[in-house]
């Protein structure tokens, strides 16, 4: 495949060599994210295979915090993967990158499950959920740059975008394998080794991901900068101890990723874990809707890619952060209201609090051999798992947790007791399909992954064009994954644990709303567009306000 310099080809549509260049990237992007997604969704359902029965929320904090690992490791695999990407090349990074991934994913199809080997089963399971980790740090940054080094300067915005809709093409394929599966099989057997079909089958995608590779050449501006001897020797000193190279990676962090990254989270997999855990709806009911969100909205990442090209990147960025900060409170009130309006109706007509001694109720996040949980801690789980808001009323020295549902009060934390109190006022543990307002539902999913479009899909273009060619993989990687593998990655866990602890199952939306506003401040007051930087320049640009 000939190579090509930036701006060489005429405006007049893509080569055949660019259009390759975006496909094969692409293609295997879909398929590392699909790989790393597949956990996530199947998080709440690892909850029972690989922890300890007893506390269900307990059981799905430490699912969370599972799927976490995976994101809290992925900026040390940008340090180390951005280093080499740097110092080697683009190419054959993210070819080591998606072997990793790959080969992980599939060893988590082998594990077997607390119930076989005990907690020697979750230690490995984190092991691997690291390694994924590590290989997704420096995937993104490969691909992004990679596309980007190709790209016309006009048209940098728009071909990158298509990077951008990976992650959320590696959701759908993960939503559809595992829907399929739970589709013709039955419950028993998913459970017993359904599962492990969609890790198995990853090492099909593997293969087909590496092949498509292997026919790339290396990026034309990095190969050119290697012939000049203009590389970097040290890419992580002249990354992150050399100013003002440092200022941009931090402003770049708080200032647009951090934001992106819990919006992201937000709209997709929050959306996705409110509809089953807190709304009770049916598994493939909610992996329909989310799925119908993605296939719709994904077409706009081009969109707003394309549009940045035109009015700026960062603009857009900062505009997804504020509306979704100001709309998350009643876009979820909207979800309960449409997908389970009898939860709805009873939370309203039955105000539940719970009286207990506030000393013993602890907030639980990384849960593990070493927690204990007491009377008001296990209340708490029941009335969270439950999906319904609860009021919490001190009672210094009180050694009995009370549920007063209504005008009701049940003296003693007892699970058969309070199952029964909730039933008699009407309760039910499951939605009702026949009363969910699909197409409100699905309007208001919709809604939230045109957010995730407005603030993704310009994005790999402005981190591109913010650092120069030598250390621009490593410079670019390490706030991008901060901003998502940190502050987006921690959401469903840190929610989940904001909503047990405060009683409320909107509160945990307060989290992704102080971020996304961080981000918005940040980047009003410090940062300016990057459209139209030269990004074949060897030095850094002045991407902070003046």
């Amino acid at each position: 495949m000939a190579t090509m310099t930036a701006g060489s080809a005429k405006a007049a549509g893509m080569t055949k060599d660019e259009k390759f260049v975006i496909f094969a990237s692409s293609l295997g992007t879909v398929f590392e994210w699909y790989d790393f997604y597949l956990y996530a969704t199947l998080a709440p359902f690892f909850a029972a295979l690989f922890f300890p029965p007893g506390n269900d929320t307990a059981a799905l904090l430490s699912a969370f915090a599972t799927y976490a690992a995976g994101f809290l490791v992925r900026p040390f695999g940008a340090i180390i993967f951005g280093r080499i990407g740097d110092l080697v090349g683009r190419k054959y990074t993210f070819l080591v990158t998606i072997v990793v991934m790959g080969g992980a994913t599939f060893l988590v199809g082998l594990l077997p499950t607390f119930a076989s080997i005990g907690w020697t089963a979750p230690v490995l399971l984190v092991t691997l959920r690291l390694a994924q980790g590590l290989a997704l740090g420096g995937e993104y940054g490969g691909a992004a740059t990679y596309v980007a080094e190709h790209s016309r300067p006009d048209e940098r915005g728009y071909t990158t975008s298509y990077i951008q809709t990976t992650a959320t093409l590696g959701f759908f394929l993960a939503l559809v394998v595992i829907g399929l599966c739970r589709t013709y099989m039955d419950a028993k057997a998913f459970s017993e080794w359904g599962w492990r079909i969609p890790f198995l089958v990853s090492v099909i995608l593997l293969g087909v991901s590496v092949w498509i590779r292997l026919r790339l050449n290396e990026s034309p501006i990095f190969a050119q900068m290697k012939e000049e001897g203009k590389g970097s020797k040290a890419p992580l000193t002249e990354s992150f101890l050399h100013y003002p190279n440092n200022k941009y990676v931090l402003l770049a962090l708080l200032g647009a990723t951090a934001g992106q990254g819990v919006v992201w989270y937000t709209g997709q997999f929050y959306a996705l874990f409110f509809l089953t855990i807190t709304l009770k709806l049916d598994y493939i009911s909610a992996y329909s809707l989310i799925a119908i969100s993605l296939v719709i909205g994904t077409p706009f990442f081009i969109v707003f890619g394309w549009l940045s090209d035109r009015i700026g990147r960062l603009k857009i960025i900062l505009a997804g952060c504020l509306i979704a900060a100001v709309t998350y409170f009643p876009l979820f009130q909207g979800l309960t209201h449409y997908v389970n309006p009898d939860l709805e109706a009873f939370a309203t007509k039955n105000p539940i609090t719970v009286t207990a001694d506030q000393s013993t109720c602890n907030f639980h996040i990384f849960v593990g051999p070493w927690s204990n949980f007491t009377q008001c801690d296990r209340a708490q789980d029941f009335l969270t798992k439950s999906g319904l808001s609860f009021k919490t009323v001190n009672a210094p020295g009180s050694k009995s947790v009370d549920m007063t549902l209504g005008t009701t009060k049940v003296e003693g934390w007892d699970n058969a007791k309070w199952t029964a109190a909730l039933k008699s006022a009407g309760y039910s543990a499951t939605a009702d399909k026949a009363k969910v307002n699909w197409f409100m539902a699905e309007l208001i999913l919709i809604i939230m992954v045109i957010y995730v479009t407005m603030v993704y899909g310009p994005i790999a273009a402005f981190l591109v064009e913010m650092f120069p060619t030598k250390i621009r993989y490593t410079s670019m990687s390490l706030p991008y994954h901060i901003g998502n593998g940190w502050f987006g990655g921690m959401l469903p866990l840190l929610a989940t644990a904001i909503v047990a602890a405060s009683g409320d199952i909107y509160a945990g939306l307060w989290y992704p709303i102080g971020v996304a506003v961080l981000t918005l401040v940040v980047g009003l007051i410090f940062l300016k567009d990057t459209k139209g930087v030269d990004i074949t320049t060897s030095s850094g640009v002045s991407i902070q306000r003046t």
